[in-house]
């Protein structure tokens, strides 16, 4: 029994040296991690070679608006916007032709009435947007992101040249409106930093790859040389995949963080955001060992503390007297300071991400969401589960249906 104990102690003991260590990892990225803001740069970049900027557009009528006046509003000055139309069953057409007539010389919209066969839906549209396009550079960006400020485009050209990037991914400021959004979202997003380390994803000595499709900057030589989306056709996160073809041709990848740039918001329900989470860990890590790895990770650092912490309490309140009841209460304050030292941690991560603070204390609650969510992308990946986005169904990469009935889950 004392042996059990002394494990016990020991394992609490490294998890807790773990996340003190994520205390440093969290001052670095406060302190040295590179944010683009929209004055990061001044003025229009020397040479602005022409960018055609593309979004993919799918029952988004809540959202298209807000984006496209984003887009025609930078103040760079050599751009053009296309905008494809997949399969909308609302008002998204009305509105594009609305703002196309409104805006001819600057924005073209493309329709798509059928899936081409073969084809997941985003990397159809967006192969159709590309095919149409005129830029040196492409701007592949979602329906759902809006631009805050008229800079975004020019701040991103430029960041490109100084650093000598080929394929930029600048990461979007998440807009989170509901109590699930704020319980759930860092918790994902903490698995996503760890497997995609910005640092190791800027570095070309490292293999690692990443990029975020809400706002992709590539040089159209670089889309060409990885294959375009004729290679991604059926993946589900065509963004990362884009990422590491490119990056294994030797093109240099930058992810970075946006401060005033544009945001996004996601997800606005519970069940949206499980659906959604599960898709991306599905399609970004990919791999069996992968998802177990991240699942492990979770159960053991973020749940252990307070699986132990709830053990040792159960314990204690029912050993008595004697050693055993010594043991119990070591293992109730072990407990007890590994979970403050975690939570300390996550603290500070919310405000690192923007959330409010408070929410922190339901870390716990998002984690055991987030496990749920793992188990139910390995089931995907097994062809257990299908996906459903944007009204068309797909299961484990294969296309299992054209079209679910309207309304089907993003």
């Amino acid at each position: 029994m004392q042996i059990a104990f002394i494990v016990w102690l020991v394992l609490l003991g490294l998890i807790g040296l773990v996340w003190l260590s994520r205390h440093v990892e969290v001052a670095r990225a406060r302190h040295t991690e590179r944010v683009l803001s929209s004055t990061t740069y001044t003025g229009s970049p020397a040479a602005a070679p022409r960018v055609s900027i593309l979004v993919a557009a799918k029952d988004e009528e809540k959202n298209i608006a807000a984006c496209v006046e984003s887009f025609l509003e930078q103040d760079y000055p050599d751009f053009e916007l296309i905008v494809i139309n997949d399969r909308s069953a609302d008002r998204t057409g009305d509105i594009l032709h609305d703002f196309q007539r409104r805006h001819p010389q600057r924005m073209r919209v493309v329709t798509i009435t059928a899936l081409r066969d073969g084809w997941f839906g985003k990397n159809n549209a967006m192969r159709a947007g590309v095919e149409v396009s005129t830029g040196e550079w492409l701007c592949l960006a979602d329906a759902d992101c809006t631009q805050t400020s008229r800079r975004t485009l020019a701040v991103a050209v430029r960041e490109c040249q100084e650093q000598g990037t080929d394929f930029l991914s600048v990461l979007p400021v998440l807009i989170t409106k509901s109590f699930w959004e704020r319980i759930i979202q860092p918790v994902c997003a903490g698995i996503m930093m760890i497997w995609f380390r910005p640092e190791k994803v800027n570095d070309p000595r490292s293999s690692s790859a990443y990029a975020n499709g809400a706002f992709m900057l590539m040089k159209r030589g670089v889309y060409d040389a990885i294959g375009g989306h004729e290679v991604v056709k059926t993946e589900v996160n065509e963004d990362i995949h884009m990422a590491r073809i490119a990056k294994s041709k030797g093109f240099r990848l930058q992810v970075i963080q946006n401060d005033d740039l544009y945001t996004t918001h996601m997800y606005s329900s519970l069940g949206a955001a499980w659906r959604g989470w599960s898709r991306i860990f599905y399609g970004c890590l990919g791999t069996f060992r992968r998802l177990l790895v991240a699942l492990l990770v979770l159960t053991v650092f973020s749940l252990g503390p307070w699986i132990s912490l709830l053990i040792a309490a159960l314990g204690y309140h029912g050993a008595g007297i004697g050693e055993a009841a010594s043991w119990w209460r070591w293992m109730l304050i072990a407990s007890a300071a590994t979970v403050t030292i975690e939570q300390s941690v996550i603290a500070r991560f919310y405000k690192l991400v923007r959330m409010p603070v408070v929410y922190s204390i339901g870390y716990p609650l998002g984690a055991v969401i987030t496990w749920s969510m793992l188990v139910n992308a390995m089931l995907k990946l097994g062809g257990t589960t299908t996906t459903t986005w944007r009204g068309t169904t797909y299961r484990a990469d294969k296309l299992d249906s054209t079209d679910a009935p309207t309304g089907a889950a993003r």
